[in-house]
């Protein structure tokens, strides 16, 4: 049987996921891995739309800002 995780874990999964697709991001940004980067940032826009419809206020932690 299948648990469903609760909105806090969801919420919490997503925002360790979010830090390290900021993290990569930046790094592909700083070597100019345009395609690696451009990857990123499809799953960098899925968690940040994910994390605004469960209420969390990115203005601080998105170092990003796309």
């Amino acid at each position: 049987m299948v648990e469903e995780m609760s909105k806090e874990e969801i919420m919490k999964n997503a925002m360790d996921d979010f830090y390290s697709i900021q993290e990569y991001m930046l790094l592909a940004r700083k070597e100019n891995a345009t395609e690696t980067y451009a990857s990123l940032k499809k799953r960098y826009r899925y968690l940040k739309a994910l994390l605004n419809n469960l209420g969390v206020n990115l203005t601080e932690i998105d170092e990003i800002k796309e």
